[in-house]
């Protein structure tokens, strides 16, 4: 079984950064592509961004490209999520995703295994 681990959400002032880590541990870990989701409070999980394990291609949703950064290390089982200029509205919890098939990277049906999740809270 593969556990993911998130951490380093927390309070922060819009404009501020924020890196988020997601360690993989358990048998052979060897995803097809690794993803970030959030969920505010009433909403639905949405995509953020994510990363096929192999090749480290990246792709991103609209509402953070040019401000978020993904990124893996395979001799880690990491994956982490660079968050620069956030704004209010980027506040949810945030969990880590693993996909060991090939699916649509964008929706959570697509992900075998999840993390706990970290709160990311941006204050005006």
């Amino acid at each position: 079984q593969v556990q993911l681990v998130e951490s380093g959400g927390g309070l922060v002032q819009a404009g501020g950064s924020l890196r988020l880590s997601c360690a993989a541990s358990g048998r052979t870990f060897t995803p097809y592509v690794m993803g970030w989701f959030r969920q505010a409070p009433g909403k639905g999980r949405e995509f953020v961004a994510d990363i096929t394990w192999s090749g480290g291609r990246p792709d991103y949703a609209d509402s953070v490209k040019g401000r978020f950064t993904i990124s893996r290390d395979h001799a880690k089982n990491a994956v982490y999520l660079q968050m620069n200029s956030l704004k209010p509205e980027d506040t949810a919890v945030y969990y880590c995703a693993a996909a060991t098939g090939w699916g649509i990277v964008t929706t959570p049906l697509s992900y075998n295994y999840w993390g706990q999740g970290t709160q990311v809270t941006v204050s005006s």
